[in-house]
């Protein structure tokens, strides 16, 4: 189990330990905090992180604006992604696609799925992140390709 994964388990066990997270996730990747991100559920292979609709990531139509979206797709995509890779393993992202579905208004969950990772191949890995309103309604859809290789030697 990776750093991350252990800091997961041990914060989101008390009152406010997911709020910390979030948090700290933020001050290691500050664009991210442009969203507000609150990590729900993470664990090898998904995870869960919501935001809440605020002006400041509104667009000219009042709604959720695109780039907020995708912002929401890449923090949850990614440490998903993170918790989910073996020993000597790392990824990063080589491209996403995305489909907008409907207006995004409100509390909206980005929900990211990550497939298995083959120790000490390279590959890209399509990560999937689907953005649900509060009825359930996807708005959102991602694939981010992650390319995945062995760490190199220190």
């Amino acid at each position: 189990m990776n750093s991350t994964l252990k800091l997961w388990r041990k914060l989101s066990a008390y009152p406010g330990g997911k709020r910390l997270f979030s948090r700290a996730i933020c001050l290691k990747a500050p664009y991210f905090s442009t969203i507000s991100p609150q990590f729900e559920r993470l664990d090898v292979g998904a995870a869960i992180v919501r935001i809440k609709e605020r002006r400041s990531l509104h667009n000219h139509l009042g709604s959720v604006h695109a780039i907020a979206l995708c912002n929401l797709a890449e923090v949850a995509g990614g440490l998903a992604c993170e918790v989910s890779m073996p020993e000597g393993m790392r990824w990063i992202p080589s491209g996403m696609t995305v489909k907008y579905k409907a207006r995004a208004k409100g509390e909206l969950r980005g929900y990211a799925t990550v497939p298995t990772v083959e120790p000490g191949k390279k590959a890209e890995l399509p990560v999937t992140v689907d953005v649900k309103n509060r009825d359930g309604e996807s708005v959102f859809e991602a694939e981010i390709v992650m390319y995945v290789s062995p760490a190199k030697s220190a």
